[in-house]
């Protein structure tokens, strides 16, 4: 992504300081642990120290400058403040933390003013090319469910699950997984964010897996349930409940429509059957450098969704010391309909696995 096109939410005297890893990624292609982006309206530079200064050289683009920081960053950026003649400096509010916050207020030549989330939305649509990356993240995710699902032990604990998702991973091309996997057996199914724990497969046990691999930056992100024996009446009705409450926000899901609304259609379908207290999270979140970005299928969230997006669906019931269903795809918004870039089948009958 070009940076020129960040340039024209600035005006002359006006310069924006980017701290976020994810958007110096996304903007300056660098992933170095120190390096922040400095742009005016029509100058950019990179700031970072020497040990870094051969690979941004290798991997910048043409219109962002290199500046090897010898001195203190409110010394660098000070120059550059001078040079360019700014008046006002916007920072990520988001992202830069109380401590260094002060420290650049405190020393800085120009105003220092905070702005919400303003590089992430350049992130929003993504390209072909990210289009790529992401679906070749999520080919690696299934993959390694696959591997994992079929070497399912009684005996296994969910932590021992979770670091083999996180080898396979490594060993099936991924740079690394994009968040630590959650794995639920039985009752802790029911936990939404559950911690992994040395609890012990058996025999008869539900299993939920939140997973997904990143890969050249890209995140993907799944959650699958495994019956390991012929679910149980309520299983079953919990699990086809959550699964319809997807497939309707799925089937409605387009570009203009409201980030609200998307996650009312699943809501909506889990309050009629009787579980609306059940299900205590967002339906979505957009996915791409980081795996939660913008824009969110969520009841506050009431922009529209734009052409372009990759946003998970995930409705969910959980029941308390009883069990939890989860569902989750990636998909890709388009004009009319949206593109499932999740393979794996989910019918409830391509869940049971029952365990040797």
């Amino acid at each position: 992504m070009s940076i020129k096109k960040f340039q024209k939410e600035l005006k002359a005297g006006e310069a924006f300081f980017i701290s976020n890893s994810s958007n110096i990624h996304y903007f300056a292609n660098f992933t170095g642990t120190n390096g922040q982006i400095f742009v005016t309206a029509k100058k950019a530079f990179l700031l970072t120290d020497f040990r870094y200064v051969r690979v941004a050289q290798k991997v910048l683009p043409k219109v962002i400058s290199l500046i090897e920081t010898k001195k203190s960053l409110a010394e660098e950026l000070n120059k550059l403040i001078k040079k360019e003649k700014i008046q006002a400096v916007y920072f990520e509010s988001t992202d830069l933390s109380h401590h260094r916050f002060e420290a650049l207020k405190k020393n800085l030549n120009a105003k220092f003013l905070p702005k919400v989330m303003l590089p992430e939305k350049f992130r929003v649509i993504k390209t072909p090319e990210e289009l790529k990356l992401l679906t070749k993240a999520q080919r690696i995710a299934e993959k390694v469910f696959i591997e994992v699902r079929k070497n399912l032990k009684p005996g296994k604990t969910e932590e021992q699950i979770a670091w083999e998702i996180e080898m396979l991973g490594h060993e099936f091309g991924a740079d690394t997984i994009s968040f630590p996997a959650i794995v639920g057996f039985g009752a802790n199914s029911g936990s939404p964010h559950h911690q992994n724990s040395n609890k012990k497969l058996k025999k008869g046990d539900m299993v939920l897996i939140d997973m997904g691999m990143k890969y050249q930056g890209y995140c993907s992100d799944m959650t699958r349930m495994i019956f390991t024996k012929k679910p149980t009446d309520l299983e079953a009705k919990i699990y086809n409940i959550v699964l319809d409450a997807q497939l309707e926000a799925i089937k409605h899901l387009k570009a203009g429509v409201k980030g609200s609304t998307g996650d009312a259609w699943s809501r909506d379908l889990i309050k009629k059957a009787g579980y609306g207290d059940t299900f205590g999270h967002s339906l979505g979140h957009g996915i791409g450098l980081d795996v939660h970005e913008l824009p969110y299928l969520s009841t506050g969230f009431d922009q529209p969704i734009p052409e372009g997006t990759v946003v998970t669906v995930e409705p969910g019931i959980y029941l308390e010391n009883s069990f939890g269903v989860r569902i989750e795809d990636m998909v890709l918004v388009k004009r009319n309909n949206v593109v499932n870039l999740t393979n794996i089948p989910k019918r409830l009958k391509d869940c049971i696995f029952p365990l040797s």
